[in-house]
């Protein structure tokens, strides 16, 4: 038997469109599952579905609690929730706004809450698993990302306590991915050092031990074990996948 495989499970993948999430999506559809592609930007996430055999589009803001339950509402059936959809923000704590501290919290932590509460009960139903996109800035100061290491931090505590409340219910693990080339790298080089982009790339990814940044599809691999039943003994784990920062 092929490891690994999610034939008849249904995913939801927030921030599915583009990036890791994007890539999980893709993984989890080669697998065998029906990817459910929620995020902000319809057009995009109908241009994957239509790469994605069994996959659907959704438009879904996570920080919109009406929106959640109606998202949960058109779902007959839930196997996997991956909670990937989150936001970044440069700044320490002295020059970080408190309307940009609180817009990290909405998407990043309230987010996570609200996609997490309305889809327990078909979670519990299916006997499903829940993957949250953490951070290693959730494990580790990372300098000038006051807001995110925060968020992040939540994110990790939430994963642990739910396992806590829901240990034979559902399987909730997190994973802490270093930098990832992503369009979210991207956007941050663009807006921060677009004058610079090269060498600043150069030097975050001599902040992951290995030289280099990590790939969407090795976090998309993870998340599929974290997913399958070869992982029913995982439960509440904090995985790294950060090519050594954190254990530097």
């Amino acid at each position: 038997m092929t490891p690994f495989r999610l034939d008849g499970r249904v995913a939801l993948i927030t921030g599915g469109a583009s990036g890791i999430g994007a890539e999980t999506c893709r993984t989890f559809t080669a697998a065998g599952a029906a990817a459910i592609i929620a995020d902000v930007d319809l057009n995009r996430a109908q241009a994957l579905s239509g790469e994605l055999p069994g996959s659907s589009a959704m438009k879904l803001d996570i920080t919109d609690e009406a929106a959640v339950q109606s998202c949960f509402a058109s779902i007959p059936k839930l196997d996997i929730l991956v909670n990937n959809a989150g936001i970044g923000l440069v700044g320490d704590a002295e020059h970080t706004e408190l309307a940009d501290f609180q817009r990290l919290f909405r998407v990043n932590v309230e987010g996570v809450f609200l996609m997490t509460k309305h889809a327990l009960p078909l979670l519990i139903a299916s006997g499903g698993s829940i993957v949250n996109i953490g951070s290693v800035g959730g494990l580790v100061g990372v300098k000038k990302r006051f807001a995110y290491c925060a968020t992040k931090g939540a994110v990790v505590a939430m994963t642990k306590q739910l396992a806590v409340d829901y240990p034979t219910q559902i399987r909730v693990n997190c994973i802490c991915p270093g930098t990832v080339d992503t369009p979210f790298v991207e956007a941050y080089l663009e807006k921060y050092h677009k004058h610079e982009k090269e060498k600043v790339r150069a030097e975050i990814s001599q902040r992951q031990p290995v030289g280099r940044l990590g790939r969407p599809d090795e976090i998309a691999h993870l998340a599929l074990y974290l997913s399958s039943s070869e992982a029913s003994f995982v439960n509440g784990a904090v995985v790294s996948i950060d090519g050594g920062w954190t254990a530097a």
